[in-house]
């Protein structure tokens, strides 16, 4: 993915930043995403190398071509709805997750150099299990972490 700066990107389209977001909730945003990894579940998708020891400074400027983060990305509907890149912290921001959850669905410690789509789906869909058993269960994940 090639990424350009906005003024590039109005020389090629037409871009209105002033556009309304789509309001999407948190299940709704995690939802669309496991969706989309799920429309191609055997394609191998690329992982983050060591994200729990890296700054976090360094952790959330971290990417890979063709990660589920990516793939995220590419999304229309996502992108309408906020997601503003393919980065790590970005995934962490947008889709409110904590490290440990995102280290869940991206991490090379967890899968290797790549991960099949429909894992990450799984992982994904978990998160938003646990987000229907109510604020306390977060809580306590974000205070585990």
């Amino acid at each position: 993915m090639k990424h350009q700066a906005l003024d590039q990107l109005r020389t090629v389209a037409n871009v209105n930043p002033d556009q309304p977001r789509r309001q999407m909730s948190r299940s709704e945003r995690l939802q669309r995403w496991a969706e989309i990894l799920e429309q191609f579940p055997n394609r191998h998708l690329s992982t983050l190398h060591q994200t729990e020891y890296q700054p976090e400074a360094g952790r959330d400027i971290m990417r890979a071509d063709n990660s589920p983060i990516s793939v995220a990305f590419k999304d229309p509907v996502l992108r309408a709805a906020g997601m503003e890149n393919d980065t790590y912290g970005e995934a962490k921001r947008f889709f409110e997750l904590t490290d440990r959850e995102l280290h869940k669905v991206i991490c090379y410690c967890h899968f290797g150099a790549t991960v099949n789509a429909a894992t990450a789906a799984r992982q994904i869909r978990s998160f938003y299990a646990e987000g229907k058993r109510g604020m306390f269960h977060r809580l306590r994940a974000a205070f585990l972490d």
